[in-house]
This record gives structure tokens, sequence and C-alpha cells, in this order.
């Protein structure tokens, strides 16, 4: 039996100027054959009159009623990633039919149980967290996390856990906020979406950016993370180098690692005549030298900072200096920069931006400058030795990575900013003491 359905008589919002036809197209009840397009206002819906579609239809209507219809991913929502919004406007929207009285047992398909096999053998944790947060609270989510516990047992003991978490945090919101499509001041998305969903997609990137829990002591540490005010828990992997392309130059002084000039008795190329008057020596030829310039890596980290004299100074001494900042906020889920050139080729940064709090991407920085080195560069780190995870965790495993790094191609390691110019002038690599190097200093200790 065909059902009707009317959209417009749903479309009683407050963030809506006026009101304008959809139309409906017949879908089904299947996982992604149902939809509701803000931009072309087409409600595709199943029109059957089987508990799986009345609960589908309803779904989608209370997208209509309560999704924004426009989303501009900036601003409060900068810091969101767009697959944990998706997820947990999901999940509102799923919360909502369950308080309305809806039977959101009845939303699944039967697919969920090998989308949980299938994410844990591709290692896909972050996505199985998105996918999970989605289905919360339906049918759908025991399927999926016994699909998930089949492969990856300890996957589906955190993903349980953070299930709790969820529920108790939708425990804190009325069904008045739930739906509430309010604009207050310059918000531009409804007060329900800006209040619920947008702080459980936080809490979903925090949760997909952790390292999935294996042992009993780091389950413990992932509980706790999930506590209000909780440190993040640990990724174990550096963030992806992100460069920031926005910063403005200016010209300084020629190179100094560039071309130098001396004056010799012999050569060739064309001869200068007028020194056989002013040289004493007589030195007619003149003879190019290319000296050997640098990279520096400053970590800008909450423990490390770049004083403006002490760069300036830097590049007093050692103009041709290639000088890269890095510093990544922990957690991060958007694409944040977290470096940025100070000074290359001759030119220096006009402004910088201050550091993000973490390390993060020490491994990632350190083969981007091997990558701009030049012909005999040399590559110096400024740095206190203490490497750190994308989500600010000390780790071993990296830590050991940057220290083969340092190791393997000779790069020098300094503390401060007014070292570098020193270490550069200096004949070969100068061997640092390592004590004042933390965690890289014990690796490479334990290299020997």
């Amino acid at each position: 039996m065909t059902r009707p359905v009317f959209p417009n008589l749903v479309v009683g919002r407050s963030d809506f100027a006026e009101v304008e036809p959809w139309s409906v197209v017949p879908g089904t009840s299947q996982r992604g054959a149902a939809s509701c397009d803000f931009s072309t206002r087409r409600l595709t819906v199943p029109l059957g009159s089987t508990p799986s579609d009345r609960v589908v239809r309803a779904h989608e209507l209370v997208h209509l009623r309560i999704s924004p219809a426009h989303i501009e991913h900036d601003g409060v929502l900068s810091d969101v990633s767009e697959r944990a919004l998706t997820c947990a406007e999901e999940l509102r929207v799923n919360t909502v039919l369950a308080r309305l009285g809806f039977e959101t047992e009845e939303l699944r398909d039967g697919s969920e149980r090998l989308s949980g096999e299938r994410l844990c053998e591709l290692n896909q944790w972050a996505e199985a967290v998105f996918f999970y947060v989605a289905l919360h609270g339906t049918g759908a989510a025991k399927e999926y996390l016994g699909g998930v516990r089949k492969v990856r047992p300890e996957w589906a003991k955190a993903l349980r856990a953070f299930g709790s978490t969820l529920s108790a945090a939708l425990r804190d919101f009325s069904t008045v906020k739930l739906t509430s499509t309010q604009l207050q001041g310059d918000a531009k998305v409804p007060d329900g979406y800006l209040d619920v969903t947008v702080r459980l997609a936080r809490l979903a990137d925090r949760v997909a950016g952790a390292q999935a829990p294996t042992t009993a002591e780091e389950f413990k540490q992932f509980r706790r993370s999930l506590q209000p005010g909780g440190r993040r828990p640990a990724s174990g992997v550096f963030a992806p180098l992100v460069l920031d392309t926005t910063l403005e130059y200016a010209s300084i002084h020629p190179r100094m690692g560039g071309r130098r000039r001396t004056a010799q008795v012999s050569g060739t190329g064309r001869p200068h005549l007028d020194r056989l008057l002013t040289d004493p020596h007589q030195r007619i030829f003149t003879r190019r030298r290319v000296g050997p310039g640098a990279v520096v890596v400053i970590d800008q980290s909450g423990s490390m900072d770049i004083p403006e004299a002490e760069l300036q100074a830097l590049l007093d001494a050692v103009p041709g200096v290639t000088v890269i900042g890095y510093s990544h906020r922990p957690g991060d889920a958007v694409g944040q920069p977290n470096a940025w050139l100070l000074a290359d080729r001759g030119c220096r940064a006009q402004s910088w931006p201050t550091g993000n709090v973490g390390n993060g991407v020490d491994g990632p920085v350190l083969r981007y400058a091997l990558g701009l080195r030049r012909d005999r560069d040399r590559v110096v780190w400024v740095t206190d030795g203490q490497v750190t995870d994308s989500n600010d965790h000390p780790n071993e495993r990296l830590s050991e990575e940057c220290a083969r790094l340092v190791r393997r191609n000779q790069i020098s390691l300094v503390r401060t900013l007014s070292e570098v110019a020193p270490s550069l002038r200096a004949v070969g690599v100068q061997g640092p003491n390592l004590e004042d190097f933390g965690r890289i200093g014990r690796k490479l200790r334990e290299f020997g």
C-alpha cells in the first residue's frame, strides 16, 4: 500500500525565511536509498507501509524538519570534520525519532554486520567510530558491533564504552533543545545543530583520532579520556604535514650560503686587467665558489618558542638559510596548517603563526626538511627532543623514528635559535650533549 507524504507540512521551522514546495521521489528502506536534499527540495523516501518503511520515511522527514539547509564549514564548525558532523546529525535525528515514539530498532537493512567486519579487516578505526555514531541507538548498532567483535573484540569493547558516553551526552538535552531551529545572533546554523550535533561531532573526532585500545591499560586510559575534562587518548601516529601557504614574504640580504667571489692570480674566464694596476698581487682572475647552505627546523610547541630577535639575528648571520617552524594542534581533524616556511631563498615571512601547543609532526617535518637540502646543505633541528604523536602524547616508536633520521642524516641538534649560527660555522657535525634532548637524546644514546 502506498502512503502519501506531505513534506510541506513539516517545514515549520524558525530558520527558513519562506516555505517553497518540495517534490517526493519513491525510494526504499535500504541504506543510502532514502535522502533529504535541501538544494533541490527533493525528498526520496519509501512509500510502502512496512514498519521499516514508516521509520525510514519518518527519519527523512525529521531531517527536513530540523537539519540545516546549508552548512558553511567555518567559524564554529572550522575545527570539526565533515564526516563527524554528518554522522552526529544522523544520531541526533534518530534520537528525536525515538523520543517521538518510532521504533528505531527497524533502522537496519542487514548489511551492518558485514560492514563491521570489513572495517576491522581494513584496520579503519576512525571510520569504524564514525559509522558507529551514525548507527547508535538503532537496531543496526547491535548487528554492527557483532561484526566488529568477530574480527576485533577489543574494538567492540571500546565502541560500547563510547556508546555509553554518547547516550549520557544525549540525556543532557531536552527534546526542545534537540529539535530547535532558532538562529542565535550571527550563527548560520540552527540552535539544535550547534548545541547537540556539533558537540557530538567533536566527541566523535576525538575518539576517531585516538589509537584503538588493544591492552587493558590502554582501554583504561581510553575510558578515562571519555570523561568530561579527560585528556585525549594517544594516537600513536604523527599527523600529516600541512604547510601554511598563506604567509607573505619580504626580501632580505643576498644568500650568504650562495656564490662567493675571490681574486686569484690564475684562472679561466675574462681577466680584470685593471687589477694589474690596483692589486699589488696582480690577481686578475675571479673564482666563484658556492658555500654550503642550511635548513633549520624549529619546534614551536608549547615547550619551545621563537624569539623574533633571535630569528632576525640568525638571518643576519646566515641570510640564505631556509627556516621551517612547526607545531600541531592536538586532535586536529580538519587539516589546520602545522608547518610554515619562516625564511627561504633570501626571503623572510613578515609574520608567522604562534605554536599550536603540541609537536605532532616531528617526523614528517624532518623528512620535508631533508627534501629541501641542496648539495651540501646541513640540517639543524632546534628542539627539546620531546617528540609526540598527533594528540601530543609521547611515543617510543615515534621517538626512535626521529632519532634514526637524526643519526642517518647527521642532523645537528641545538636547544635554541642562538646556537644555530655557531653550529653552522663549526667544522663538521658537532656531537650535542644528548642529556639536553629528552627522548631523542635517550634514543641516540641507546644506539651508541
